[in-house]
């Protein structure tokens, strides 16, 4: 079968390559995922010809992926953003991401964190002066927040926190490397958190939980802060944040980023093998970073 006869193929797996078999297209997806609007900016980003880079631009407009929007009449430039049909590959990348730092990067062990010298906690560590995408997600309480507040926001990212009662632990959690402590670490949180917000630190907790699980926890642990759920993963992508999967979901890896007033990131905490320990060094950062 010749390439050009994929996207004919009765498979759907071989209608999806047909529109986004070629490498450089997920890069493309993957960057505008992360915020990157711009034609030269992308350029830049991906070190592609402007040749190639039109060429695969248009093949995801045309295919519905990606839209532009006009930011200049004279001379005409647009702007590229991610459609619905775009957001649905953010699980895709996500799922090769994962592939490839567990199979590729990663002996094929399954874990919930990693090591201080990885390409993985290069890449989070990178995070530092990123500005954070703004991303509304739905929280614990019913509302859509933005994870970012009104002046310094801890926003502390964790695998997975589950009510004791009709809503138990995947199976085999606490034999995952780095998967245990959700709870202990939230938990700590609600009892420094006076102190967080005596010093008008926001905190918020990131999980891919559906909001529904996230409320029984909170609910149970009687937390003063909201839960956000990434579940659709779009701030997961958006940041390439670790992921892990298990029990058929994809999990974050446990993690913290000290976000500006600015909504710069300013300090990452990864890998966390303290959970309770990271509360205090959170506690900490906002004042040690401020001018």
């Amino acid at each position: 079968m010749k390439h050009s006869d994929l996207a004919d193929a009765d498979c759907a797996i071989a209608q999806a390559l047909g529109v986004v078999g070629d490498w450089w297209t997920l890069l493309i997806v993957r960057d505008v995922a992360g915020g990157i609007a711009l034609f030269d900016d992308l350029q830049r980003e991906l070190s592609i010809s402007r040749k190639t880079l039109t060429e695969r631009l248009k093949l995801l407009v045309a295919h519905g992926v990606l839209e532009r929007r006009a930011y200049s009449r004279h001379p005409p430039r647009y702007e590229y953003h991610l459609t619905d049909t775009g957001r649905g590959l953010l699980p895709v990348l996500i799922a090769l991401q994962d592939w490839g730092t567990r199979h590729v990067a990663g002996d094929g062990s399954l874990t919930a964190t990693s090591t201080p010298t990885s390409a993985e906690a290069r890449r989070v560590h990178g995070l530092v002066g990123k500005r954070l995408p703004e991303i509304p997600l739905p929280s614990h309480t019913g509302t859509t927040l933005d994870p970012a507040g009104a002046g310094w926001t801890v926003l502390y990212a964790f695998p997975g926190a589950f009510a004791p009662e009709g809503n138990p632990f995947p199976p085999g959690w606490s034999d995952i490397p780095g998967a245990a402590g959700c709870t202990l670490e939230s938990t700590t949180y609600r009892d420094r958190y006076p102190a967080f917000a005596a010093l008008n630190v926001t905190v918020h907790g990131l999980s891919t939980q559906r909001p529904d699980q996230l409320r029984a926890f909170a609910d149970h642990a009687a937390l003063p802060f909201p839960l956000l759920s990434d579940e659709d993963l779009n701030l997961a992508a958006a940041l390439r944040l670790p992921t892990f999967r298990a029990a058929g979901v994809d999990r974050l890896k446990r993690l913290t980023l000290i976000i500006d007033p600015a909504r710069t990131i300013r300090a990452v905490q990864f890998p966390i093998t303290d959970p309770a320990g990271s509360v205090d060094e959170s506690l900490t950062r906002p004042a040690e970073l401020s001018p």
